[in-house]
């Protein structure tokens, strides 16, 4: 809602600012939600935002909006303007407080989440955090016997595709009915593994190599970390990277 008024009155906001739920974003359109207002934000204005927000590279950002919010755009007549104004300026101060409210939900997560006995496991596996390990937790269970074995807690996933053969015909395909809160957070681990994983990355790497599309991958190794995942919660044993993928890295070389 935010972006949409402001693309319908006050286009430079929109080339300005990257991330407009961002803290020194909305304190500046907070301070200056019209293109005019806007236009006279000085540097010392946006960097001390810029600095309470703790960005980077202070002085060529605040330069550079500020340039951007005094160049030629095209614009609404002024009672236009004023309206749209109010409604950012309502938009803002309901984004602050959501974002407050985020942040102190976040915490009570990490507090009780850092108590429960799996935890340390959860928070060894690449991708995951206290967050996305606690939705995790909430979404798979905690009783350890619930899943048989890798494989059942892979369907239950929803990461592992079904097989269905008749005579000589066999299809594989997705599963498409799922628990969108579980699947949703194994993917953004997946993703999120990449970076923090090498064995991850070169596992997804040979995917794509071998013509997968990219959520296709992406799916197959958010696979491989449910597998992982399970073999740490059924030995009690934190995550380690030659372990984990010994038996893919010695396939590759073979």
């Amino acid at each position: 809602r935010l972006r949409h008024a402001l693309r319908e009155y006050f286009p430079a906001a929109l080339a300005a600012f990257e991330d407009l739920d961002a803290a020194d974003t909305l304190e500046l359109l907070a301070k200056a939600p019209d293109p005019a207002s806007a236009a006279k934000l000085s540097l010392a204005q946006i960097s001390a935002a810029l600095k309470r927000a703790r960005r980077r590279d202070i002085a060529a950002k605040a330069t550079a909006i500020q340039a951007v919010l005094r160049a030629e755009h095209l614009g609404q007549p002024a009672v236009v303007t004023a309206a749209y104004a109010a409604s950012v300026r309502a938009l803002v101060a309901l984004l602050v407080t959501l974002n407050e409210q985020v942040t102190a939900l976040q915490g009570q997560v990490e507090a009780h989440f850092g108590r429960h006995p799996d935890a340390e496991t959860i928070l060894s596996q690449p991708g995951l955090g206290a967050v996305l390990g606690a939705r995790v937790l909430a979404e798979f269970g905690d009783d350890h016997g619930r899943y048989a074995s890798a494989k059942a807690r892979k369907n239950y996933a929803a990461t592992s595709p079904i097989t269905r053969a008749s005579g000589k015909k066999k299809t594989v395909a997705a599963r498409f009915v799922h628990n969108d809160r579980l699947i949703d957070a194994l993917m953004t681990q997946a993703f999120s593994a990449l970076k923090a994983s090498p064995g991850a990355r070169a596992y997804y790497d040979r995917q794509r190599a071998r013509g997968t599309s990219y959520n296709a991958a992406l799916r197959q190794l958010a696979n491989r970390l449910v597998g992982i995942l399970h073999g740490c919660l059924k030995t009690g044993a934190l995550y380690d990277e030659a372990t984990a993928w010994s038996h893919h890295l010695n396939k590759a070389a073979a």
